[in-house]
């Protein structure tokens, strides 16, 4: 892939002085019509917009970092077309009007699939702090973000690992799962991963994963998990959904717990098919709870500091699968659906 600068400046002269004004044409990626099946290119269409002047108390980002995650998939059926996509971004202040934030801040937050945004003192970012992100600033949006902060939460404050407990968590090489992992060997958990290839499986058995399995040529789900699990499974963390959720249930040990991360296997259906789990979960007495990370939003840096410090000690790893141009944001999303990230994907704008 090529790169090519997703933003150009105009100058524009007055006749009455010297000086220019310098306008900031802005791409950004609009959903033309909501996804139905796997996404399309058509559903989405790149446009350029000049962005206005800015007033006090307001800053003009460029984005640095863009960030593709499953959940936007569903999510995106929640706002009206011609809206900008959805999404997470790492972004540096360029100019400022603001007494928040000066130029060269870097900031994230959820600003779209756009290039330049014009920000305010009301616009949902945060600086990021240099204590924290030393490595390369895309950290703000994996590790050291929103999946970092999904896998933490998820796995510690729904799980609650008890030493020498089983855990299975599927989409293991994934964002999030290669991270619920290793906070589990952390913990003295026993973890029993899956990913979809030969090569993934190999990644996060260097991870230190007990046991590690491709779904796709392992044969029998429900076989493959008692060889793996003969003392039954005491937690799951399920980035998947579909079969694995009822299937995982059947060998699931007495009071086990369960968190709901995500169905990434079922996005792409139109309908999915209902599971009759009821009797699985009353007679088991097992604990499901689903989770939108943004519950702990205010213990996020200290989950960062904790990863980070993990990181530094060299008991965390993590990956990155990086598509290098803005233009190619719709390759990099669909490349979730088609397993072509290790890790976590990001765009570098």
């Amino acid at each position: 892939m090529h790169l090519i600068w997703p933003c150009k400046l105009q100058a524009i002269v007055s006749c009455n002085s010297s000086s220019f004004i310098m306008s900031v044409k802005c791409r950004r990626w609009v959903l033309k019509s909501h996804f139905s099946g796997m996404p399309k290119r058509e559903d989405l269409d790149l446009v350029e917009e000049e962005l206005p002047p800015l007033k006090d108390g307001e800053y003009m980002c460029e984005a640095l970092w863009l960030s593709v995650d499953p959940y936007m998939r569903p999510y995106s059926k929640r706002f009206p077309v011609d809206t900008t996509m959805i999404g997470a971004q790492v972004a540096k202040v360029t100019e400022s009007k603001s007494l928040k934030f000066a130029v060269g801040d870097l900031v994230s937050g959820s600003l779209g699939w756009r290039s330049h945004t014009i920000g305010s003192e009301t616009t949902k970012v945060r600086k990021l702090d240099s204590t924290l992100y030393t490595d390369r600033a895309s950290t703000a949006v994996g590790v050291l973000g929103m999946p970092g902060a999904t896998a933490y939460f998820g796995f510690l404050n729904i799980l609650a690992p008890k030493e020498g407990e089983t855990l299975v968590v599927n989409g293991a090489a994934g964002a999030v799962g290669s991270l619920v992992g290793q906070i589990a060997k952390i913990k003295g958990c026993r973890v029993v991963g899956f990913a979809g290839t030969d090569e993934k499986v190999e990644y996060i058995k260097g991870l230190g994963f007990d046991e590690a399995f491709n779904y796709k040529t392992m044969g029998s789900m429900s076989e493959t998990l008692k060889k793996a699990c003969p003392k039954g499974i005491d937690m799951f963390f399920d980035n998947v959904g579909g079969e694995w959720f009822e299937t995982v249930l059947t060998q699931m040990n007495l009071f086990g717990r369960v968190s709901i991360c995500g169905a990434i296997s079922e996005y792409n259906i139109d309908e999915p098919k209902s599971r009759a789990v009821n009797q699985l979960i009353l007679f088991n007495q097992l604990k499901v709870e689903g989770f939108i990370v943004n519950r702990w939003l205010k213990e996020w840096r200290e989950c960062f500091m904790q990863m980070s410090q993990w990181i530094a000690e060299g008991k965390l790893k993590y990956k990155e699968t990086v598509t290098v141009g803005f233009e190619n944001m719709f390759d990099a999303f669909l490349g979730l659906f088609t397993g072509a990230n290790t890790g976590k994907a990001v765009v570098k704008a």
